[in-house]
């Protein structure tokens, strides 16, 4: 892990219907060591060298108690957009706890998307948070079969203990869903696994999945997970580029089909997995602006 200083925290979203209604973003760490084979997050596009080295931004609680500070609209914070906020370093650096902190004295609802069950250890102040304004949790959980996990997503905690997760949230009286993102063509989009995600994600009580059915691919991203499926899945890669070409959004050669089963099984759940719903759902949940006069 390495440190380095930020200029600036919060990012106001220029549209926060399009995802989950958060209104800001921010990323407290830069770069991600899940080892995550297909990560979008690699593309040339976003300009992080040494994409699994973990950067922390040193000064990040110091400028975000600043922006918060003066900030008027009390809205939601989005975390993890570009690097987990629970990677390992954080149990001892605890950037994200601090954060958390900040949003709870400030009245600021927060936006976790994460792939570890870390979270859980926040949980006392993100039921502290949902109580004055709103906490949601986004858990990325891509297959059910936990030895896959292992070799698309190495270093990340495995998806049985994601799921756990998810129920410990709920139980709290979180908002908690599944990103089943990407879906990875030949590898994770089979029915059987699509049915077993949606079969825990109910068992587990989460609120809603959302998904998209395929997986972005670009410069640099694409060449690192070529390199992984030649290491692990012989003749993979073949494939993707006889199907693919050098396209950027690779869908599932069975998409349509899939995402009308997907869709017909959450339904049948009562599980949530259309944006508009789910940005309804939590915005429903939020408290009102008026309770939270104590904070300005």
């Amino acid at each position: 892990m390495e440190w380095i200083q930020a200029k600036q925290i919060l990012i106001k979203n220029k549209k926060p219907e399009s995802w989950f209604g958060f209104d800001y973003t921010m990323n407290l760490y830069k770069g991600c060591c899940h080892g995550c084979i297909y990560c979008d997050s690699r593309s040339s596009c976003y300009r992080i060298d040494h994409f699994d080295t973990v950067r922390a931004k040193q000064n990040a609680i110091e400028i975000l108690n600043r922006e918060l500070r003066l900030k008027k609209e009390k809205g939601i914070v989005g975390m993890g957009s570009m690097s987990d906020p629970y990677n390992p370093f954080e149990n001892e650096i605890k950037l994200t706890h601090n954060s958390l902190k900040l949003l709870d004295y400030y009245g600021f609802g927060v936006g976790i998307n994460t792939k570890s069950d870390q979270v859980i250890h926040d949980l006392d102040l993100l039921k502290s948070i949902h109580q004055k304004n709103v906490a949601v949790v986004n858990m990325t959980i891509t297959t059910a079969d936990d030895q896959l996990a292992k070799k698309i997503e190495p270093y990340a905690p495995v998806p049985s203990q994601r799921f756990e997760a998810v129920k410990a949230c709920k139980k709290e009286g979180l908002i908690a869903g599944i990103l089943m993102t990407p879906v990875l063509p030949f590898l994770t989009d089979s029915k059987e696994n699509l049915l077993l995600i949606i079969q825990k994600a109910h068992d587990c009580q989460a609120d809603y999945i959302l998904t998209y059915m395929g997986m972005t691919l670009r410069e640099n991203q694409r060449d690192y997970y070529y390199q992984k499926l030649d290491e692990m899945f012989s003749g993979l890669s073949f494939q993707y580029k006889k199907v693919f070409n050098n396209r950027y959004h690779c869908e599932t050669p069975l998409w349509k089909e899939n995402y009308a089963l997907f869709k017909k099984e959450c339904e049948k759940y009562h599980i949530l997995y259309d944006m508009d719903d789910i940005v309804q759902l939590i915005r429903q949940r939020k408290k009102p602006l008026e309770q939270l006069t104590l904070f300005e």
